[in-house]
């Protein structure tokens, strides 16, 4: 139910310290807190050249004060608006003290102008200026930001979107941008300094002896299995609420950021998570969103109640609101640590009911890479295992396959009857040997030491860490304290809706409910393919690719000009990483062929792979990295090198 507010004024007018600006000052109009939209007159910056200029501010955030980096003396930046097929010329001026640089997140450029200091950019140094200049060869919604130390976790970044040259394909009366983000009162050199000294500096919401007293959350065996681990099932991300507050449009929840429409109108939602952390789960109790666009990319309409939106992604969303009342979009941190909030009103001023947080997911042994469920002829969905015919299209069906919540659990209760599973050949383990469907021989072939678990009564995971930590299993990761764990047994995730989104009783978003609208550019089969691991040590927050950090490994990468690589990103850590290319498209590897989505950011989930297929065609240096901000400066980042063909490779 709707109810007008009385809003809080007395920051919006007040002087601010050193301008005496009031609080919109602060924002570009299409974040005012009561917006009509984007549609007609641009109220941004727009044309073949603009002039953006780099300096430190206050920003005011829920009535308090805070240190930003804001960009044309607003955080977010201004809203970038162009037109495909024109040319741009953008004036960046840095008034910082310090290097800074811009990435156009997503937008296919020259490298010279992609924005990365190091790579193939040198930075825009202290009091100085640089002039991008390129083409643009797409449109839709994108965003960009600092690539330059922690500079982004200060509010340097800002939302561009891209008109088509013709009609666009996605109708709508009323335009709206949604930029979510984390912003934080401490410094982001502080919250890296937290974490490194103890990775779970602001983790609020451990599991407690109060919790176990009343039976929440894991028992005591499972507890005391991830003891031995040393992993902790809460550790669902690093930078948390107790750290941040959560933004939409540079407003925290009390702003209540109000977009205006009309009852009836189709109403398009342009959403952006631009923060440096945090994912989030989107949905608007009451409207359900049909996803058009992701990652700029025009898809086949997909109605949801609800996504999951990684660091670095972008998701266009019509809602259709008919009734004349408020609607609260939720932005709920993946941690139920906090939310970002804002308003879809026919008027100013209203506001509907806040969803309360709701309760925090728990990892999962699925989330270490030990998916019992993938094994044919195992059921565990009882208190013990037993052995079941294995439906065949358990890959394909995700309905199909078995949640593995306290594995550790349900292998306790067939030790507890005393069974040793009779006639199990532990020689070897080979997940690929084993018929779908065979009910009796399908675990013949598996090796208990390999997944971790005590050959025997198979009463507990053999927590060592060296079963944890089988090299074998991915022979190009070099060892080193930087590699905590290796998934012993990864498997494709695109059909997950995500950490805490199981069970919600509503249509989630998974990657798999992706299709391009239009036929992929390039249909050819891949010449080769690509294994890369993502690895951590989280006790530690040591992040990297293949066991090494970027500033162990300058070399680069390799690829050939318009080769086809097929790379599987494997996730060897409890954490998900938001995955991004520069300069480049990727079609992920869904199962819908020339209609497979095309994306430049793809989350991989915790123990689990992602595939994706990649024409090299822009010849240069990339980076190619974690979207988590901290992770990335870590030393999850390495160089992408695509070389002329014809030369040396």
């Amino acid at each position: 139910m709707s109810r007008t507010i009385d809003r809080r004024q007395m920051m919006r007018g007040a002087a601010l310290a050193g301008g005496g600006l009031a609080l919109s000052a602060f924002m570009p109009a299409w974040a005012q807190t009561n917006s009509a939209g984007i549609t007609t007159p641009l109220p941004t910056v727009t044309g073949n050249d603009i002039t953006l200029r780099i300096a430190r501010q206050t920003i005011m955030i829920d009535g308090r004060p805070s240190k930003a980096i804001g960009i044309n003396g607003t955080v977010p930046a201004p809203l970038i608006r162009l037109r495909e097929g024109h040319n741009v010329r953008l004036n960046v001026i840095n008034d910082l003290d310090e290097d800074s640089s811009i990435h156009w997140h997503g937008l296919l450029v020259p490298p010279q102008f992609d924005g990365v200091p190091g790579i193939s950019f040198p930075g825009i140094k202290a009091r100085s200026s640089y002039l991008y200049e390129f083409p643009i060869k797409q449109n839709g919604t994108y965003w960009y930001h600092s690539h330059s130390g922690l500079q982004e976790q200060l509010g340097h970044y800002g939302p561009i979107v891209i008109d088509p040259a013709g009609t666009d394909p996605v109708q709508y009366d009323r335009d709206h941008i949604i930029v979510l983000s984390d912003h934080s009162q401490i410094s982001p050199e502080a919250i890296l300094r937290y974490m490194k000294v103890n990775p779970g500096y602001f983790n609020y919401q451990q599991q407690t002896l109060a919790g176990l007293l009343a039976r929440k959350d894991q028992t005591l065996k499972e507890r005391m299995d991830w003891g031995k681990m040393r992993m902790s099932p809460t550790d669902i991300s690093d930078a948390t609420g107790p750290a941040y507050t959560y933004l939409v449009n540079g407003h925290g929840p009390k702003d209540n950021w109000t977009a205006l429409f009309t009852p009836g109108q189709r109403v398009r939602l342009r959403i952006i998570n631009a923060s440096s952390m945090t994912t989030f789960n989107v949905r608007i109790p009451g409207l359900r969103l049909t996803i058009v666009q992701a990652d700029g990319q025009n898809v086949m309409p997909v109605e949801v109640d609800e996504f999951q939106i990684g660091v670095a992604e972008t998701y266009d969303a019509i809602v259709t609101p008919t009734d004349d009342r408020a609607y609260t979009l939720v932005g709920e941190a993946i941690d139920r640590s906090g939310l970002a909030r804002a308003t879809l009103a026919p008027r100013p001023g209203m506001a509907a009911e806040v969803p309360a947080l709701r309760p925090r997911p728990l990892a999962t042994m699925k989330d270490m890479g030990m998916d019992m469920s993938s094994m044919s002829g195992m059921d565990m969905s009882g208190g013990g295992m037993t052995m079941r015919g294995v439906d065949p299209t358990a890959e394909k069906n995700p309905s199909a396959q078995l949640t593995t919540r306290g594995a550790g659990m349900a292998m306790d209760g067939m030790a507890q009857r005393g069974s040793t599973m009779p006639g199990m050949d532990h020689a070897g383990m080979n997940n690929g040997a084993t018929a779908a469907g065979d009910a009796a021989g399908g675990m013949a072939s598996m090796d208990h030491g390999a997944m971790g678990v005590q050959q025997g009564g198979m009463g507990a995971m053999d927590t060592s860490p060296m079963k944890m930590r089988d090299f074998s299993k991915a022979p190009q990761v070099r060892k080193g304290p930087g590699v905590q764990t290796i998934s012993p047994m990864p498997i494709d995730r695109t059909n997950y809706p995500g950490q805490g989104l199981e069970d919600v009783g509503h249509k989630v978003l998974v990657y798999r409910d992706l299709m391009a609208l239009d036929r992929n550019p390039d249909l050819r089969a891949p010449s080769r393919s690509l294994d890369i691991h993502l690895t951590g040590n989280m006790e530690r927050f040591m992040w990297s690719f293949d066991g090494v950090k970027m500033s162990d490994m300058m070399e680069p990468i390799p690829f050939i000009e318009g080769e086809r690589v097929r790379i599987n990103l494997i996730n060897d850590t409890m954490m998900g990483h938001p995955i991004h290319i520069h300069g480049h498209f990727f079609e992920l590897v869904t199962g819908h062929g020339e209609h497979a989505p095309r994306k430049h950011t793809v989350v991989v989930q915790p123990g689990g792979k992602v595939t994706w297929d990649l024409t090299a065609n822009a010849v240069g240096d990339w980076a190619f990295h974690c979207h988590l901000l901290y992770h990335m400066h870590a030393g999850m980042m390495r160089t992408v090198s695509v070389r002329p063909r014809g030369d040396a490779a």
